[in-house]
């Protein structure tokens, strides 16, 4: 399915991407105090988008020390407080949140951003849509409940509700999507099978994930697919961001929403472009979100970059496998690069696991690793040391816990205990 405006060639969209930018760039220019500073030596407007690698980058740590020097809110708000209708704050999983005020325009370009999301997972007015999440300052589905109310489907908040009581209701009301976490999508299924709930027969077809890279690890989409008898999209985005990237029929990776959204891959030690087919930091830059603009900001993200188009004909940029890793997740376990979403991505293969954790921790001055799993057989046990082995090269420690000890989760996950007596890479 082929989402998003209709462009005769790349030249097209760069001249739509070059004049909003400089539409924002020389707004904020003026009015935004953050970016005031940050672009005071910049010449405006620019005259390709080649010029934008001439910009500065802005970091999560920048914003965060923002607003502890100009508190509560920081300067990065290009209106006075009185123009702002809605309130955010990050989730705080990497750090200290960061709170994010939007106007009426910035949140419709929010909600409008969401219409693409439900359009290439080919959610209509004739669907039902659930939405599985607490109502708190995380942004999480708010603008996904605005987007689904615009494009004409009948929307059913789960705030408030224990689990059960969710599953029971998309059951009863017969929701045909299911909005959550890939950790939740699984939790619910787990829950199901315990209360004898058939959600396989359920009218649910369609679960869009977000929160976590579950919705693109082979694995896990196949499992919670399995669980469900529906098909899993992904979408990803970020509260200081917008919704900036979905996944679609063809199930192989992520499209950026390059109408609203100028995305750049950099290496993240040298900050230089990366080559074609490599690995590197999601950088991005919106158009849309005057009251809350972020220019080449580093998302801490990982894709890898190609020029190839996706199979389902949307010419939007791809990202194959979405997003593959967080650069600030690495760590070196005996010389091996290790990261929680490839320990996922293995794990997730064995259908007996109903729930994991991987625990960093120190010996004789070394990092160490050992993964945590609720089962009821050490042969499963033993199968899974050896695929960690072979696959990654190393040999990794699975230990059984009893079933239930882990933790679940509704939003983002922790799966990851870090004990290391130091913290470093």
């Amino acid at each position: 399915m082929s989402t998003g405006i209709k462009l005769n060639s790349t030249a097209d969209l760069e001249t739509i991407q070059l004049h909003k930018l400089n539409q924002m760039l020389v707004h904020v220019s003026h009015f935004n105090g953050f970016y005031q500073e940050k672009l005071e030596s910049v010449c405006l407007p620019l005259r390709s988008l080649d010029e934008l690698q001439k910009l500065p980058f802005t970091t999560k740590k920048e914003l965060v020390a923002d607003q502890t020097d100009y508190p509560p809110l920081g300067r990065n708000h290009t209106y006075q407080e009185s123009h702002y209708v809605r309130y955010h704050q990050t989730s705080g999983t990497t750090g200290r949140p960061l709170k994010v005020l939007d106007t009426q325009e910035s949140w419709d370009w929010w909600r409008d951003c969401w219409v693409e999301v439900f359009k290439s997972a080919g959610v209509t007015a004739d669907d039902r849509v659930f939405l599985a999440f607490s109502f708190g300052p995380f942004i999480g589905f708010w603008s996904a409940y605005e987007a689904a109310k615009k494009i004409g489907a009948l929307v059913i908040p789960g705030g408030g509700q224990s689990s059960p009581d969710r599953l029971n209701s998309m059951i009863e009301n017969k929701a045909s999507v299911l909005l959550c976490t890939p950790s939740y999508a699984l939790h619910l299924a787990e829950l199901a099978a315990e209360q004898h709930l058939d959600i396989k027969n359920s009218r649910i077809r369609r679960l869009i994930l977000a929160g976590e890279p579950g919705g693109s690890i082979p694995s896990v989409r196949e499992r919670i697919e399995s669980s469900w008898n529906a098909k899993v999209y992904d979408h990803v985005g970020m509260t200081e961001m917008g919704a900036y990237g979905y996944s679609c029929s063809a199930q192989n990776g992520i499209h950026v929403n390059e109408a609203e959204f100028i995305a750049e891959v950099i290496d993240p030690n040298t900050l230089e472009p990366v080559a074609e087919g490599e690995k590197g930091e999601l950088v991005l830059t919106n158009l849309g979100r005057l009251g809350y603009p972020l220019i080449r900001y580093r998302t801490g993200d990982l894709v890898q970059k190609t020029s190839e188009p996706c199979d389902c004909g949307n010419s939007y940029r791809f990202f194959p496998g979405g997003i593959v890793g967080r650069a600030d997740d690495m760590v070196v376990i005996r010389g091996i690069n290790i990261y929680p979403q490839s320990l996922e991505a293995i794990i997730r293969e064995f259908s007996e696991i109903t729930e994991f954790r991987i625990v960093y921790f120190t010996e004789e001055e070394m990092n160490q690793v050992k993964v945590q799993i609720e089962t009821n057989t050490q042969e499963l046990k033993r199968q899974l040391e050896k695929t960690l082995r072979e696959r990654l090269g190393l040999r990794i420690d699975v230990e059984i816990v009893e079933a239930g000890s882990l933790p679940r989760f509704e939003m983002k996950s922790r799966r990851v205990l870090d004990e290391r007596l130091r913290k470093t890479s």
